[in-house]
């Protein structure tokens, strides 16, 4: 299994200063680069908003045009071609607002995917730290929720923005032609629209950060239970009865954040609302009495009442805008920050594919290699992790390797013997870049890892651990994901080769039956053997098998090493040993323990001394001859 970096982790509950981090500056100049891309789109965006906005301002016109023009002078033919004129002008309006709708998705939708697509991509390129430290359900919030919520605001700041501040313009001005003291009454109650919407915004802010970080939460707790190990970890230690007492208190956290949310968002359209009535009654009176005094036309003061309802429907929407724009801001601020996380294990710009002599499998060689786990702030953040942890400072770790050197000649088989905890999984990982060395030097072929693409070194080099994952889709997927060219015989052969084919070809779907859930629909020997099938099938020049065979029985462990003795032969292979086959047949045994290489040499040799492998042989490994190895096997080690 894969080893995990030793830290003194002290949790210290959920760390309160994330949800009231304040947005980076720089956020909204980020965001222009993606909308750039759908120029075309946003201009036609901009040319249906001049056209709404324009029909908005000048309907009350008509308005006053229809009322003083028409009506009062009892021009009957006149009347019905404006009327006319206003419905064709509706139908306009309509068809603008359409294609803005149509057009500001396209480019929200899209802006939103690339930067989805983006996030996946760089998640991707992450070291394993990351994915140890971070919680999978706060990691996926990124992609879902915080997209969402980006994606829902910034369409809406594109049919809106534009579109409301022409309004507003066009309608003062019109105003001010029709009456300029209705008018000046009507700004003067402008300020106490902004006030609230200033104070309410700056509240939501914090509750959506917060909101957000609570469903992250609540979603990483049902992703742990629900998948099969968790569910079956909790069937078989949980208690019911508590673990929906933790589900329900994180329930409740989201439903109090998103009632705060609610009220807040509606006392803001409660003040506008009571504001807008004020307003109204202001302007019927002030225009009514202008009116009654012969200073306004009926016309005109219908027109002005049109005007308002047009003017503070803008301001309003202003107001909505800062909220959206902060529910924007705090989504892109969220992703960004993923984004700006850098991997600790990246490909130089520089890196060139590993160069292979056709039919000769590389050696390895590793050149006084340290190594120790990073610490939290070199490689997560915070606000993926729902329980804030207190990790020791930059090096503050104990190295899990010091000054290791070895070499594992091409085409032979190095096994790895040691205590647990000795670094025997850690030296497995350096080899494929899972992480780098701290100091020192890995070499696959005569070349640093690092100056290699990390394309051609993962073709390279296969990995078979003790924990044999599994994608939740059928045999047939599973194993072309080690190869997807693969044809019909190849996949067959390498299932043969397994030993597990005449257990699929049992199946009534065969290679296309669902593995289940990280393969729980099989047995561990079972997945174990459609693991190695699928290394097999890639048939990499280097092999590195961690506990390959530690879930068969005796009777299945001999067919696999029967097959890994042909799967093997002419690579070069790094075993970690737990098993008596294995150590037999290696050509190099390396004891590991404390970090560092203790004694190295062959089985016989390394008896011989009477040192901290006999010992380890003695404790592990000088029973399985009676339980089950061949005899054979036995025989060869000269028991």
């Amino acid at each position: 299994m894969m080893g995990g970096p030793r830290m003194g982790l002290m949790p210290l509950g959920a760390d309160k200063s994330i949800t009231k981090q304040k947005i980076k500056p720089g956020t909204v100049r980020r965001i222009v680069p993606y909308a750039l891309r759908y120029r075309w789109s946003l201009a036609v965006v901009m040319l249906t908003t001049v056209a709404g906005s324009a029909i908005t301002a000048t309907s009350p016109l008509l308005l006053k045009i229809v009322i003083d023009d028409g009506i009062a002078q009892r021009r009957e033919g006149f009347v019905v071609g404006f009327a006319l004129l206003v419905a064709a002008l509706s139908l306009v309006e309509v068809l603008a607002a359409f294609t803005q709708t149509w057009f500001s998705g396209r480019v929200g939708q899209g802006i939103i995917c690339d930067l989805r697509c983006q996030v996946f991509e760089h998640v991707q390129r992450q070291p394993l730290a990351f994915f140890t430290r971070t919680q999978t359900g706060a990691l996926v919030s990124r992609l879902n929720t915080d997209v969402v919520g980006a994606q829902r605001a910034i369409t809406t700041l594109l049919s809106q923005t534009l579109s409301t501040l022409l309004t507003l313009v066009l309608v003062l001005v019109t105003m001010f032609y029709l009456s300029w003291q209705i008018t000046l009454a009507a700004l003067v109650m402008i300020p106490f629209f902004l006030a609230p919407a200033m104070l309410v915004g700056r509240r939501l802010q914090r509750l959506t950060r917060e909101g957000m970080r609570q469903n992250a939460d609540m979603g990483s707790l049902m992703n742990e239970r629900f998948n099969v190990s968790g569910a079956m970890l909790a069937k078989l230690y949980g208690r019911p009865e508590d673990e929906s007492e933790g589900f329900t208190q994180k329930a409740v956290e989201v439903r109090d954040v998103a009632i705060r949310t609610a009220v807040w968002g509606r006392v803001l359209v409660l003040i506008a609302t009571l504001i807008a009535g004020v307003t109204t009654a202001l302007v019927y009176g002030l225009g009514g009495v202008l009116t009654i005094h012969g200073t306004l036309q009926i016309g005109t003061l219908v027109a002005m009442v049109a005007l308002l309802l047009r003017l503070y429907g803008p301001i309003n929407q202003l107001s909505n805008m800062q909220v959206n724009v902060m529910i924007a801001l705090v989504s892109f601020d969220r992703v960004f920050e993923v984004l700006d996380l850098k991997p600790l294990v990246d490909e130089r710009p520089t890196a060139r594919p590993l160069p292979l002599d056709d039919g000769l499998a590389p050696d390895i060689e590793f050149d006084e290699v340290s190594f120790r786990y990073p610490a939290a702030d070199e490689v997560s953040l915070a606000s993926l992790e729902s329980i804030a942890l207190r990790t020791p400072a930059r090096g503050g770790d104990a190295m899990v390797l010091n000054e290791v050197s070895f070499h594992a000649p091409a085409g032979k088989l190095t096994a790895l013997v040691g205590p647990s905890g000795a670094g025997k999984t850690t030296v497995t990982s350096l080899v494929p870049r899972l992480y780098d060395a701290l100091s020192g030097t890995v070499r696959v072929g005569d070349h640093d890892v690092r100056d290699l693409t990390m394309r051609s070194l993962h073709d390279t080099v296969g990995v078979v651990t003790q924990d044999a994952h599994l994608f939740h889709d059928t045999i047939r997927m599973n194993l072309l994901y080690a190869r997807p060219s693969a044809s019909e015989k190849e996949l067959v052969e390498a299932c043969e080769a397994a030993r597990i084919w005449e257990m699929i070809s049992s199946l009534p779907d065969g290679l296309d039956t669902v593995v289940g859930d990280r393969g729980y629909r099989l047995s561990g020997g079972e997945k174990q053997r459609i693991s190695l099938a699928r290394l097999l099938l890639k048939s990499p020049p280097v092999v590195i098998l961690d506990e390959a065979t530690a879930h068969l029985d005796s009777e299945s462990e001999a067919a696999i090493q029967r097959a890994l003795n042909v799967a093997l032969a002419g690579r070069t292979s790094l075993v970690i040993a737990h098993r008596l086959s294995t150590i037999l047949e290696a050509d190099q045994i390396l004891v590991l323990d404390g970090g560092r290489i203790r004694e190295r040499g062959t089985h016989t040799s390394l008896l011989a001394t009477g040192g901290l492998y006999s010992e380890l042989y003695r404790t592990q490994f000088a029973g399985q001859h009676s339980n089950g190895t061949p005899k054979n096997v036995a025989n060869k080690a000269g028991i």
